[in-house]
């Protein structure tokens, strides 16, 4: 200890007597290699997420997706189809290797193959480039992926005739159909069917509409005696007259929602 310098102490040896200011790392030393992470990077992708995000509500509001009618369980021609994101997987499972007998390839197996190899190709390539030409185990993953789901969902929706679905399943409001309550049919719908499919027709959460639906007055008098689906048996108790007068009104009221 030299005169006038003083004494210092510390708790631990391993510690530095001098306290350095918590300044983080210059990356001037690295020009276009690097950056730090807060603020420049993140602030780059949020201004690059924020653009996608008010680019995809404006395509959004430009062109509305198509909303078809409610389920109904009666119908026993309707092809349901999964959203426009998931049409590819759809595809995937109308060949052989991926259905029939071999299904849990083509909804377990596969899927999970590729999306779990998406997720080690930063780790199987761990080349210090960034160019794609530096990167060829992740590049070539990541575009074999991305032709596969174009190609897939080409592939089924190019099979789908999407206006001609739209139009056909298309919801119609009850407020587009005059519900003529003094039709003799009505009083016998309320005391047989409002309880479940509700009093302007429009159905509810235990049965589904009687609007909008293609059948004949000889097919919902047999569904309203034999039930169908999750509809039992026996639900009309009426008369043969007045399940006559029952399907009539049903049927008209279904001719002007055409």
């Amino acid at each position: 200890m030299h005169k006038g310098k003083g004494m210092k102490f510390v708790g631990d040896s391993r510690i530095s007597a001098e306290r350095k200011p918590n300044i983080p790392k210059d990356y001037s030393e690295y020009p276009g290699r690097t950056e730090a992470f807060w603020p420049n990077f993140l602030l780059k992708e949020w201004l690059a997420g924020s653009v996608f995000l008010v680019g995809f509500m404006c395509l959004t509001l430009a062109h509305p997706s198509p909303l078809e009618g409610m389920a109904d369980p009666t119908n026993a021609g309707y092809i349901p189809l999964p959203d426009w994101y998931f049409l590819f997987l759809y595809e995937l499972l109308k060949y052989e290797f991926a259905s029939g007998p071999f299904i849990l390839l083509g909804i377990l197996v596969i899927p999970g193959l590729a999306f779990g190899g998406l997720l080690l190709a930063p780790f199987l390539d761990k080349g210090p480039g960034r160019r794609p030409h530096q990167r060829p185990i992740a590049v070539g993953m990541m575009l074999l992926g991305l032709a596969s789901v174009i190609w897939l969902t080409y592939e089924s929706a190019s099979h789908v005739d999407w206006a001609q679905r739209a139009e056909a399943n298309k919801p119609i409001p009850p407020s587009e159909v005059e519900i003529d309550k003094q039709d003799p049919g009505y009083a016998i719908y309320e005391k047989n069917c409002m309880t479940c499919h509700g009093g302007d027709l429009s159905g509810g959460a235990a049965a589904p509409p009687l609007i909008g639906i293609d059948r004949s007055a000889e097919e919902i008098a047999k569904i309203a005696r034999e039930g169908i689906g999750s509809m039992p048996a026996d639900q009309f108790t009426g008369s043969d007259k007045e399940l006559k007068k029952l399907t009539d009104f049903i049927v008209s009221v279904n001719k002007q929602a055409k």
